[in-house]
């Protein structure tokens, strides 16, 4: 009987989103021991169009055999049926997207977490970002997440484009790096700073 689940590879994800979409570092991956946790995502066939395409479930680790682990599932799932708590499966490293131990390696979502002011050109149509500068952050923007002060454009934007509020939103810096990872260097520059794309040249500039 075929069941109605299985695991996703979280490293492909990664891959896409690395800025994003945390993963354990091998550092932390080589820590596990029997009777660690680790977070899966189970990804499910569902008729109901109102369901989740997934769910993210911890396992408690019984067995370790290099990148292959065992263990048994320490919740109670919502949605899959044919699968319950205390379930055994087994699973990869590629599989895992979070731990119960601390990892040791700073991660770069973390890093790149707060937030920058970005136009829709960048976000929407993955345009590339030829103008950027930083400026006085406007602090807290919600529940601890900051304003680095970034404001990131396309460089083609008019001022009517730019004088609309609706063209422009708060994203993750490393939510602009999976888009365009080019200004990876400038983003520990201080309040000032500003730089430009010389199409010429395929560099950015100091303005």
């Amino acid at each position: 009987m075929s069941r109605s689940w299985h695991l996703e590879d979280a490293s492909e994800i990664a891959k896409e989103a690395k800025y994003t979409f945390y993963i354990p570092s091998t550092v932390a991956i080589k820590k596990l021991k029997i009777g660690n946790l680790a977070k899966l995502i189970f990804l499910f066939e569902s008729d109901d169009p109102t369901h989740p395409r997934a769910e993210r479930m911890w396992v408690k680790i019984t067995d370790i055999s290099g990148e292959i682990f065992k263990g048994k599932l320490d919740n109670e799932p919502f949605f899959i049926k044919d699968l319950n708590y205390q379930d055994e499966l087994e699973f990869q490293v590629k599989h895992i997207i979070d731990l119960d131990i601390e990892d040791p390696i700073e991660s770069v979502v973390n890093k790149y977490i707060h937030r920058c002011l970005a136009t829709k050109k960048i976000i929407d149509e993955k345009a590339k970002v030829k103008y950027l500068y930083r400026e006085e952050s406007m602090g807290d923007l919600k529940d601890g997440i900051i304003d680095s002060g970034w404001r990131i454009f396309a460089g083609d934007e008019t001022q009517k484009y730019l004088d609309n509020p609706d063209n422009s939103q708060f994203v993750s810096l490393g939510f602009i790096l999976n888009i365009d990872d080019t200004i990876l260097p400038f983003l520990e520059n201080e309040i000032g700073a500003e730089f430009i794309w010389n199409d010429e040249t395929k560099k950015f500039e100091e303005d």
